[in-house]
């Protein structure tokens, strides 16, 4: 369950980055919202996927607050993910 929670944080740090991205081009003058619309659904649904896990995960690893905290916080920020990944799942692997 941990490589699956692992390959859902990076898609969804990966689609949090290109919908951040599409939002910018949509702002442009010669931009559209069509990009965004592609990307809102499967960053949503990777965004509950990756939180559902870590409920999970946290019950079978039994992180503590803190922990079980910055990596709930790691789906918000951007780059967030990839941080979480490094520092707290690669090492359980």
């Amino acid at each position: 369950m941990l490589k699956t929670f692992r390959i859902i944080a990076l898609l969804e740090g990966v689609s949090y980055l290109l919908l951040m991205e599409a939002a910018v081009y949509k702002r442009m003058p010669e931009g559209n919202d069509e990009y965004v619309q592609l990307l809102g659904m499967p960053h949503g649904l990777l965004f509950v996927a990756y939180i559902a896990l870590a409920i999970f995960l946290q019950t079978t690893y039994k992180w503590n607050t803190k922990t079980f905290i910055v990596i709930l916080l790691g789906s918000l920020i951007p780059f967030g993910t990839f941080y979480v990944d490094k520092k707290y799942l690669k090492p359980l692997a």
